[in-house]
C-alpha cells in the first residue's frame, strides 16, 4: 500500500544518513528507495534520481536520475519537477525545457522554481511573461 511505500522510503532515508541508531549504509538505503519506488513513493523516485545526478555514493547515472525524477515529477512531486528544470538548463543547456519544468513548479508554490525563472529571464533565457505567468502562479 502507499503507507508502506513511503515507510520504506523513510526508513531508506534514516539508513542513508544513519540516524535512528541505524548504522549508516547506502546499499542498504538505495535497496529500501528502490523497493520503494516500485511501490509507488514519489519521495523515493526522488531520493534515487538526486542521488544519481549527484553522484552521492553511487556513479552519476543521468538517464537513470531523469527517468526516476520524470516518475515523480508527472504525479505532482514538486521538487523532482524542480531538479528536471535544473538539469534540463545546467546539463543539457535546454532551457525551453527547464522553464516548462520550473514554470510547473513555481505555479506549485515551489520557491526555488520561482528564482530559477527570474535568474533564467535576467540572463535572457525566459521571458518577461514568462517571469510574471511564474510570479501570478507562485502567488
Amino acid at each position: 500500500s502507499k503507507g508502506d511505500a513511503d515507510a520504506i522510503s523513510f526508513l531508506g532515508r534514516k539508513y542513508f544518513d544513519g540516524k535512528l541508531g541505524l548504522t549508516k549504509d547506502v546499499p542498504r538505503a538505495i535497496e529500501l528507495w528502490a523497493e520503494a519506488a516500485e511501490l509507488g513513493s514519489l519521495d523515493a523516485h526522488f531520493q534515487l534520481g538526486a542521488m544519481y545526478y549527484t553522484g552521492n555514493s553511487v556513479a552519476k547515472d543521468k538517464p537513470r536520475c531523469i527517468r526516476h525524477l520524470q516518475q515523480a515529477a508527472v504525479q505532482g512531486h514538486v521538487e523532482s519537477r524542480y531538479m528536471l528544470g535544473a538539469v534540463e538548463e545546467c546539463d543539457n543547456g535546454n532551457y525551453k525545457l527547464a522553464v516548462q519544468h520550473l514554470m510547473i513548479s513555481a505555479k506549485m508554490g515551489y520557491q526555488k522554481s520561482l528564482y530559477g525563472i527570474k535568474e533564467m529571464f535576467k540572463e535572457g533565457h525566459a521571458t518577461k511573461a514568462q517571469y510574471a505567468g511564474a510570479l501570478l502562479g507562485f502567488r
